[in-house]
């Protein structure tokens, strides 16, 4: 069991993944993104691998801070298989976010998690995280 950088050849695992999420109908344009993703220095996407495939990713990324000294890690996506949740792999996976964060002088991650994820919401303060200000967001298309 292992966490890596996620490969093209991932993309069908985490598509599964998005799917568990509520994220549908990614398999079009995931190729491209996930593409972009790897080749950017600023981004990371990991997956976390057992002898029976892949079966969590994470996607991180280091955004500059021009105000504070420190930058910002931020997760957008995290997906633990449902078939493995409760065993510790998320928590390894985000102490691994944490270990590239500190290395990359952020002193801070965020996530954004939508309301309706109570049990992922459990899981962010356990390792504690913390709310923090409105999240506001202003919508540049009808595509979610």
């Amino acid at each position: 069991m292992s966490i890596r950088l996620a490969q093209s050849s991932d993309g069908p695992a985490i598509k599964r993944l998005l799917d568990q999420l509520g994220y549908a109908g990614t398999g079009h344009f995931l190729p491209q993104k996930l593409e972009r993703m790897l080749a950017d220095p600023d981004e990371r996407v990991l997956v976390y691998e057992t002898t029976v495939g892949v079966v969590a990713f994470v996607s991180v990324h280091f955004i500059p801070q021009i105000a504070v000294a420190g930058d910002f890690a931020r997760i957008s996506y995290f997906s633990v298989d449902d078939s493995v949740r409760g065993q510790g792999i998320g928590r390894e996976m985000e102490e691994y976010v944490v270990m590239l964060a500190t290395e990359r002088g952020c002193d801070r991650i965020e996530v954004h998690c939508h309301e309706r994820r109570v049990e992922a919401h459990r899981f962010y303060f356990r390792q504690g995280f913390g709310e923090s200000p409105k999240y506001l967001m202003k919508r540049l298309s009808d595509q979610s």
